[in-house]
């Protein structure tokens, strides 16, 4: 029997393949972007008793929609 945490971890690995294969990147990219963006921890690890009732489309948009707000707050941050 898996614990919470290897569901977790299990999880993270299925959006994170997900959504680079509906971007047609690598998953170590998609990986390398949210943890840049400081997303990995709150949105697929703390968010996963929401997620992962969801289907596997509405987890990509959920989570590509994420990646696009946080860029967006990091630019404006900036300037």
């Amino acid at each position: 029997m898996m614990t919470l945490t290897q569901k977790k971890q299990e999880f993270a690995v299925f959006c994170i393949e997900s959504v680079a294969a509906r971007m047609g990147v690598t998953g170590a990219e998609i990986y390398a972007e949210l943890y840049r963006l400081g997303a990995v921890e709150p949105l697929l690890f703390d968010s996963y008793e929401v997620l992962h009732t969801q289907s596997k489309e509405r987890i990509v948009d959920e989570v590509m929609q994420v990646m696009r707000e946080w860029k967006e707050r990091e630019q404006h941050g900036r300037s």
